[in-house]
């Protein structure tokens, strides 16, 4: 029912750029905290940036100034714009859908994203 389905990922060269997309649908989009969180191998899952409904936003301090969280609510989707790629960036993206009311969440099957140096 919920599908929040991530595209973009691939593999660049240290300090290119890539956009990723989540689009989503089974969710009520417009009322939702959105949300890209990446997972390298062997290590925790990290939040790297979050979108209110309103537009506010919030990074993580690894990505501050290279990447920006947008949304598009006509579309249901939500983007993460990343620039100046670092090979430290390699992981695999999932986007995350908020609900903060519940509170609850749904998230994405992951799009991998490898930065070569």
């Amino acid at each position: 029912q919920v599908q929040l389905v991530e595209s973009g990922g691939g593999l660049v060269q240290a300090g290119g750029s890539l956009r990723l997309s989540c689009a989503a649908s089974g969710i009520n989009f417009s009322i939702k905290v959105m949300g890209w969180y990446r997972q390298a191998p062997g290590k925790q899952r990290e939040r790297v940036a979050a979108i209110t409904s309103g537009g506010s936003t919030t990074y993580a301090d690894s990505v501050k100034g290279r990447f920006t969280i947008s949304r598009d609510n006509a579309k249901n989707t939500v983007y993460l714009q990343m620039n100046s790629l670092k090979p430290e960036d390699t992981a695999v993206y999932y986007c995350c859908a908020i609900d903060l009311s519940l509170p609850s969440t749904d998230w994405g099957q992951g799009t991998q994203v490898t930065v070569s140096s």
